[in-house]
C-alpha cells in the first residue's frame, strides 16, 4: 500500500546532523534564536522551561517531551521567572556540548538536549509547507531515545555515520509526525492521513500522479461531497487539494529531471501533463525556471527537447 508520509521524507532526503548540545538554564534566565530556516528538534531531559515559536502559541516543556520544527522560525526560551532573552545566532554550533543560562551554580531548573539537521532535497521548499510547523510530543519514550541517538551519532566519527544519521532522523522525523497532535490548532499531511477519508484519496492521488485528477473524483474516493472533502482537505493539509497535487507533481519532475535520461516529453507524461509546452508552463511558474534549464543546472543536459 502507498505511503504518503513515508514518500515525503523520503524526498525530503533528511541528512547532516550537527552535533546536539545540551542546553540548561535555573533562576532568571532567557534565550532567544534567529530563524534557522532548516529542521531542528529538542528533549527535555529534565526539569520544565517555557518555549515561545514565532506564529505559535507559547507551550510549557517538561521532562520526557519532543519537539520538533521543520523550518524553525525564531524562538525563545526561559525559566519562570524569566530574565532578558539573551540572542544566540542559531548557526553557531561551536563552543561546549552543554550551555547554561541564568544562575552558574547549583542544579539546573532544566536541562535540553537539541540538534540540527538540513533537508538536502532541492524539493524542500516545496515539501516542507506539507508538515506541521510546530510538533510538541508529551512523555514519548521512543523519541526521547531517538533524540539522544542521533546526538550520540552525530558526536562520534565512528564507520558508517552518515548513513546511521541519515536513517534515524528519518525514522525519528516519522515517529514525531505520528505523535504529532491532531487538533484545529495543527495542519500537516500527517493530520490529513489520521483521517481514513482523506488518507483514502491521498493514497490514491499518490499511487496516480499523472492520473487527470479533480476535486470531485478526490471526494468520492473520501466518500464525501465535494465542499466537505474540499473544506476538510484544505483544513488538514494546510493548502488546497490541487495545490497539493500541484506541489507533488513539481517535486516529483525535479527529481526526475535531476536523476533521469527521460526527455521532457515523458517527464510530462508521468506527472500529468499532456504536452511538453504546459508542462513546462506549469513548471517554470512554480520553480522559476524552464524545466529543461532546471535539468541543465542539475547536472543532466536535455538533448531533445529544446524547452
Amino acid at each position: 500500500m502507498i505511503d504518503p508520509l513515508s514518500e515525503v521524507i523520503t524526498q525530503l532526503q533528511p541528512r547532516a546532523v550537527l552535533a546536539g548540545k545540551v542546553i540548561s538554564g535555573a533562576g532568571r534566565w532567557g534565550v532567544r534564536y534567529g530563524k534557522y530556516g532548516h529542521p531542528s528538534f529538542c528533549t527535555v531531559l529534565e526539569g520544565r522551561c517555557r518555549l515561545s515559536v514565532e506564529g505559535q502559541k507559547p507551550i510549557v516543556l517538561e521532562t520526557g517531551d519532543f519537539v520538533l520544527m521543520p523550518a524553525t522560525p525564531g524562538f525563545t526560551m526561559t525559566g519562570f521567572d524569566p530574565g532578558k532573552p539573551v540572542f544566540v545566532d542559531p548557526k553557531d554550533h561551536t563552543g561546549a556540548l552543554e550551555v547554561r543560562h541564568g544562575r552558574k551554580d547549583g542544579p539546573a531548573d532544566v536541562r535540553l538536549l537539541g540538534g540540527r539537521f538540513t533537508f538536502e532535497s532541492p524539493d524542500a521548499a516545496l515539501l516542507v509547507p506539507l508538515l506541521p510547523a510546530l510538533v510538541h510530543a508529551r512523555g514519548d519514550v521512543r523519541l526521547a531515545t531517538l533524540a539522544n541517538l542521533v546526538s550520540e551519532e552525530s558526536r562520534q566519527r565512528r564507520l558508517g555515520r552518515e548513513l546511521v544519521l541519515g536513517r534515524l532522523v528519518e525514522v525519528m522525523l516519522i515517529e514525531a509526525l505520528r505523535a504529532s497532535p491532531s487538533g484545529e490548532e495543527t495542519s500537516g499531511l500527517a493530520r490529513a492521513l489520521a483521517d481514513p477519508r482523506l488518507a483514502a484519496a491521498i493514497r490514491e492521488l499518490h499511487a496516480d500522479p499523472a492520473r487527470a485528477w479533480t476535486v470531485v473524483q478526490l471526494a468520492k474516493k473520501a466518500a464525501l461531497s465535494r465542499s466537505t472533502f474540499f473544506e476538510h482537505f484544505t483544513r488538514a493539509v494546510g493548502m488546497p487539494p490541487m495545490e497539493y497535487l500541484l506541489v507533488w507533481r513539481m517535486a516529483l519532475a525535479k527529481g526526475l529531471l535531476r536523476r533521469s535520461d527521460l526527455p521532457i516529453t515523458q517527464v510530462a507524461e508521468r506527472v500529468g501533463y499532456g504536452s511538453a509546452s504546459t508542462f513546462s508552463t506549469a513548471f517554470s511558474r512554480h520553480v522559476g525556471q524552464p524545466p529543461g534549464r532546471y535539468a541543465r543546472d542539475s547536472g543532466r543536459l536535455q538533448m531533445n527537447d529544446g524547452l
